[in-house]
């Protein structure tokens, strides 16, 4: 008696078996769970990280009642530590290269914002000084940057006890 390839399975009961998928069918969808994890792990890293990174020059602005300014194109920044050191952007520059700097830096754009963050406990000469040599660069939007929250300008302040 002869047989052929159908009666090998057929003295198994009739029952075929498939070949290289065992008893479980290949798996058709991704996993993206572990995906989402890593995104939100990461999400939160920069979100902690991104407001550290702003602050070129450690300062200790003074405190006003003023307004947070509304965020506009990238400025130039120019700041003053207390002991009168001068910073543009981030790197330190002498009184003398201030003008030159800013002028290289912003090119024709005299309109261009520039941001003069000056520690509260710098002296007002320098920061008086350094106003005065942006504005005779022909820049013309000088502004005094500092930390809302303080006190208020010109009302009757009440007494801490």
């Amino acid at each position: 008696m002869a047989l052929s390839a159908n009666d090998a399975f057929s003295a198994q009961g009739g029952r075929r078996r498939r070949r290289g998928r065992g008893r479980r069918g290949a798996l058709s969808e991704i996993n993206v769970t572990p995906l989402v994890d890593v995104m939100l792990v990461l999400l939160i890293i920069f979100m902690i990280s991104a407001p550290l990174l702003t602050a070129g020059v450690p300062l200790e602005l003074p405190k006003t009642e003023a307004g947070a300014m509304q965020d506009q194109e990238e400025p130039l920044s120019v700041s003053i530590r207390a002991d009168g050191t001068i910073f543009v952007q981030d790197k330190q520059v002498a009184f003398s290269e201030l003008s030159p700097r800013l002028t290289a830096v912003a090119g024709d754009e005299t309109a261009k914002p520039i941001y003069v963050r000056a520690d509260g406990k710098a002296a007002y000469a320098v920061v008086a000084q350094v106003m005065a040599a942006l504005s005779t660069s022909g820049f013309t939007s000088i502004n005094l940057l500092t930390e809302t929250g303080g006190p208020s300008s010109g009302g009757q302040e009440t007494p801490k006890r």
